[in-house]
């Protein structure tokens, strides 16, 4: 359920929310045109992988434009689509911004790199935390997880997102958890299963106390996007507290309205489609330096 929190919130409920009939997310939002597309389609692993890796390294680059790199810090993985018990993530110490899909190293569960990259290793914490992710939940392709300031901020707290505006709504209910224990750097086995655990079998984001921010998603474009959405949120929440410390009253969204955000916002072909727009500006800014 949406978290009710504090005493000077309120969740109010006044009209009864509505979506056109037999429509996706996409459909319904795309007005006056052919709808957009979600999830591309591949003829082959290679090109899908090719994709993915590409669109992994972008991500990486949004990541460190918007200011969410903190030293060696953070890691993204993205299961390889031929071979599933092996997953993709990024070398230990390379910057972000300069990140390219022929950085990316190939890990099994094992921790042993077996392909691409294999001039640097990889992150031994951030290995054990997506191996357990990967391991737990079969539905998740790609994890991304980052020290961002605002990430960081909230996460001190110890407490979930509230509804309080229409974005935080994508993380609704069992789609958000909180992991309260902080263990220090992520250098035990069991340490990774209980964040996986914690994260949940419908976990979309979770906020790992005094340490930061991790989503996961179907696509590498879905846990990217979901990032920047709960790290803008943890801005926005942080915001809000500050003014309810002077007496003002939040007003949550009501738990119909959280459901039906939820539903129309928290598809994986639309969440696929949000983070196309920082794609796009990534391409043209670098002008597809990452492909390589």
């Amino acid at each position: 359920m949406a978290p009710h929190a504090t005493s000077n919130t309120v969740s109010t409920s006044i009209v009864e929310p509505t979506a056109p009939k037999m429509k996706t997310a996409l459909e319904a939002l795309s007005q006056g045109g052919p709808p957009l597309t979600g999830i591309p389609s591949f003829p082959s692993h290679a090109s899908q992988r090719a994709h993915q890796l590409e669109h992994m390294a972008a991500a990486f680059r949004v990541f460190a434009r918007k200011g969410y790199t903190e030293g060696m810090a953070g890691h993204i993985s993205l299961r390889d689509p031929e071979n599933p018990h092996t997953f993709w993530t990024n070398p230990l110490g390379r910057p972000w911004c300069l990140m390219r899909a022929s950085d990316m190293a190939l890990v099994d569960y094992d921790g042993k790199i077996i392909g691409g990259n294999m001039s640097r290793p990889v992150n031994a914490a951030g290995f054990l935390i997506h191996s357990a992710v990967h391991k737990a939940r079969p539905d998740v392709n790609a994890v991304c997880h980052a020290h961002s300031p605002c990430g960081k901020a909230w996460s001190t707290f110890a407490r979930p997102l509230e509804m309080i505006n229409q974005d935080a709504c994508v993380f609704y209910g069992e789609a958000q958890s909180v992991y309260k224990q902080f263990g220090g750097v992520v250098f035990d086995e069991a340490e990774g299963q209980r964040l996986a655990e914690s994260l949940g079998a419908k976990g979309k984001g979770m906020v790992l106390t005094n340490h930061g921010l991790l989503t996961v998603g179907q696509t590498v474009d879905e846990a990217a996007y979901l990032f920047t959405s709960m790290e803008r949120s943890c801005q926005v929440q942080l915001l809000a507290e500050a003014a309810a410390s002077n007496g003002l009253q939040k007003q949550v969204v009501g738990q119909e309205e959280a459901e039906y955000t939820f539903k129309m916002t928290s598809d994986a072909d639309g969440l696929y489609r949000e983070f196309q727009p920082d794609f796009e500006v990534e391409d043209y800014l670098c002008n597809g330096e990452f492909r390589k």
